[in-house]
């Protein structure tokens, strides 16, 4: 378990903050933080990098050298806690962008790149993005259909009277079971996509070099695949959502309001 330092504000009578130093001791003189740690006097609020901690007060000023911790906030979004809900976006009132996890009582893959996030009338949004290996019986899931034959273990052959469908793209992960049919694992990433059924043709082939692929050992398994999560998203589904936001800055940042954008969900 982790070790903290918490910090409390007299002006909301409440503990505010954790940090990751941990000192030995600590004491407040002639306006500023001073504590002490390995037998050497730090002072705090001095050093230009951000979230940089223990190096000694009396080296310059922007030269000291410390251990880097980002920046992390967690919370709760909690409206009408009885409804299921989709926890689509996220939007961050604030002058920086922040990568996000989230979770929530029946998923808990949700993330946002911080990269991802786009500056709109003064705020960052970003569609929520779902890894969805490991939560298999979700929306972004698609069945197929049992193959006919398995060609160099990445060529997946189907029957002309299955329909691969529509929704189907490349980048999709392809997963297959086998007998009886209860665990799904992943045997790669569409790679391309052939139809024609005048020549009797009706297959997928993948890419089984991503990490995590297992041979598909059967020629008639049956076939399932997950949306790319970059490409479509489909947000969380819970009740409540649990949020992580992170920010690697060294330099000062401010963040003001992080809302979400939710629709109920109708099974």
């Amino acid at each position: 378990m982790a070790n903290y330092t918490l910090s409390y504000s007299n002006l909301v009578k409440g503990w505010v903050s954790f940090y990751s130093f941990i000192p030995e001791w600590m004491i407040g003189m002639n306006n500023y933080f001073y504590t002490f740690k390995g037998g050497d006097l730090y002072r705090h609020n001095v050093n230009e990098n951000r979230n940089t901690f223990y190096a000694p007060w009396f080296v310059k000023i922007g030269n000291a050298a410390g251990a880097y911790t980002p920046s992390t906030l967690q919370s709760v979004f909690n409206t009408a806690p009885l409804e299921n809900k989709l926890f689509k976006t996220i939007n961050l009132e604030g002058d920086a962008k922040w990568g996000v996890t989230l979770e929530t009582d029946l998923q808990y893959s949700g993330f946002i790149d911080a990269n991802w996030f786009e500056k709109k009338e003064a705020s960052f949004f970003a569609f929520v993005r779902n890894n969805s290996v490991g939560e298999l019986a979700l929306r972004s899931v698609n069945g197929i259909g049992r193959s006919t034959q398995v060609t160099g273990g990445n060529v997946v052959k189907f029957a002309i009277g299955i329909e691969i469908g529509s929704i189907i793209s490349i980048g999709d992960l392809l997963y297959f079971s086998v007998p009886p049919y209860t665990t799904p694992v992943l045997c790669g990433k569409v790679t391309a996509i052939s139809v024609d059924l005048a020549n009797n043709v009706n297959q997928l082939t993948i890419d089984t070099t991503i990490p995590g692929t297992t041979p598909i050992p059967i020629q008639n398994a049956f076939f399932l695949y997950i949306k790319n999560s970059v490409a479509e998203s489909h947000g969380v589904l819970g009740h409540y959502c649990t949020f992580n936001i992170e920010n690697s800055s060294t330099s000062k940042v401010e963040l003001f309001v992080v809302q979400t954008e939710v629709m109920k969900s109708f099974p």
